[in-house]
């Protein structure tokens, strides 16, 4: 079921009105119900897949908590781990390595049938397996107690508004949440719609416009050359922001409306002044998951330099793999690893000591600020390229430098300008304060002159073909 689907629409309030109509006790188990009927409306299938995992993470995770040796311990942690990742390979990644295995073999002339499986890959399948193997993690490491309740687990795991495309919670966040008795409250309710129609504007007004040229640019890469793949890279860092931030928005505001609060994933990420920076900015809560469930248990940066520099390479490498089974998302991690370890090495060799009027400084780090957008851009090209020869066509049409080929692209262009302009805008208000506290400050007048405007754009300018979000495919 999509967000922005006629389906969500009515399926959303009446799922709030019956959870505050019902007796608290009986709330989770609504809840559960409603988070499983949400996944079943792409699938039914796979819920069954959903209710295995979740099933094998509740029993591992209890005898882990029961276990009296490290032993034990340890080999319940390898069964919950074991059982997630065997899911992921079996659904994500086998074809893409059973296909590769083969092409490297058949150089040293072993062939075998390199049988393809059709399978639909699972809305969701890496947040929430990601989601539960952090939670067997923390148990292993007891920092927090084994969940007894199942249904309450079960809805920690299919938690609807966070299900299919994150943010990757934590148990020792959520879990508890799940134990309050949230009553109506129209100033929550309220700054949760306020957040859904944000990332609606997001998806459907800004994401989805820009998609149509990206999509042109991407799909015919020998038909374009270089201004034409500029700004559709351009664009596409716009899109991918604005359809995941969007996502994100509208997960924290139905949640909000009910009374849970999750993280933020996103804090103005294109106004970074390092790659330290943009990864501490850019879909927080996988970030947060690659450093300290993978990045740590390397080592860190309690090492060597090389065992460093390798632990920084493993993790953006396996961040890329994580994205899907395509040797454009390994050499997009690949580029952000040498972005990072390149830093790291020049970090503090690169000063302007002479530099001391506020100007010049305001000059430098939107120099700072434009270096790292620009190399962030390129990465994109291969993240966005449905293959290597893709991305090195585009590449190379980059340095094609003739006009635009198709004239009705003008008009878009110019429409997807002003959008980018505008986020820019509110970004640059964002410094302190997210544009919703700003507008919520402001006179009774302009606030409601504000709302009222944002509604009308969305049905003027909005995309209603029910484009589903990027990050569903992940």
């Amino acid at each position: 079921m999509l967000f922005n689907s006629l389906h969500f629409l009515l399926f959303f309030p009446l799922v709030v009105a019956i959870y505050f109509l019902l007796s608290v006790k009986y709330r989770r188990v609504f809840l559960l119900a409603a988070s499983w009927y949400f996944y079943m409306a792409w699938k039914p299938e796979y819920i069954l897949l959903l209710a295995f995992s979740t099933t094998a993470d509740y029993f591992a995770a209890r005898q882990m908590q029961k276990s009296k040796t490290l032993t034990r311990r340890r080999f319940f942690l390898f069964l919950s781990l074991g059982i997630n990742l065997a899911v992921l390979l079996g659904f994500k990644y086998f074809n893409f390595f059973n296909y590769n295995v083969s092409r490297l073999l058949s150089n040293f002339n072993l062939f075998y049938d390199s049988h393809l499986y059709d399978l639909l890959l699972p809305v969701g399948i890496s947040f929430y397996t990601f989601q539960t193997m952090s939670y067997a993690v923390d148990i292993y490491k007891k920092r927090i107690v084994a969940e007894k309740n199942f249904v309450k687990f079960a809805l920690f795991v299919s938690f609807f508004p966070q299900l299919v495309a994150g943010p990757i919670e934590r148990a020792s966040h959520l879990l508890p949440q799940f134990d309050k008795k949230f009553s109506f409250d129209y100033q929550r309710v309220t700054d949760g719609l306020k957040l859904v129609i944000w990332g609606f504007f997001q998806k459907i007004v800004i994401a989805d416009n820009m998609a149509r040229f990206v999509e042109a640019v991407y799909s015919h890469p020998n038909n374009y050359a270089s201004l034409d793949i500029i700004l559709a890279t351009l664009f596409f860092a716009v899109q991918i922001y604005c359809d995941f931030s969007g996502y994100t928005d509208i997960a924290r505001g139905t949640a909000k409306i009910m009374g849970y609060d999750l993280q933020a994933n996103f804090k103005r990420p294109y106004f970074s002044k390092s790659f330290a920076d943009f990864w501490r900015r850019w879909h927080i809560s996988l970030s947060r998951w690659f450093r300290d469930y993978v990045y740590i248990q390397l080592g860190g940066s309690r090492v060597g330099q090389w065992r460093l520099y390798f632990n920084i390479f493993a993790t953006f490498v396996l961040s890329g793999i994580w994205h899907g089974a395509r040797w454009t998302f390994i050499i997009w991690g690949a580029l952000h690893s040498i972005y990072y370890i390149a830093e790291l090495k020049f970090k503090g060799k690169l000063s302007f000591p002479n530099i001391t009027k506020p100007w010049q400084l305001k000059a430098i780090n939107l120099g700072k600020v434009l270096f790292v957008f620009i190399l962030v851009n390129f990465a994109w090209i291969f993240f966005r390229s449905e293959s290597v020869k893709i991305a090195v066509t585009l590449i190379g049409n980059i340095f094609d430098f003739s006009v635009l080929k198709i004239s009705f692209h003008r008009p878009s262009i110019l429409i997807n300008l002003l959008l980018i302009s505008f986020l820019v805008f509110v970004h640059l208000l964002e410094r302190k304060k997210s544009i919703i506290e700003i507008v919520s400050e402001k006179h009774v007048f302009l606030r409601w002159t504000i709302y009222y405007s944002t509604i009308m754009v969305l049905f003027v300018f909005g995309n209603f073909n029910n484009e589903e979000f990027i990050y569903f495919q992940f």
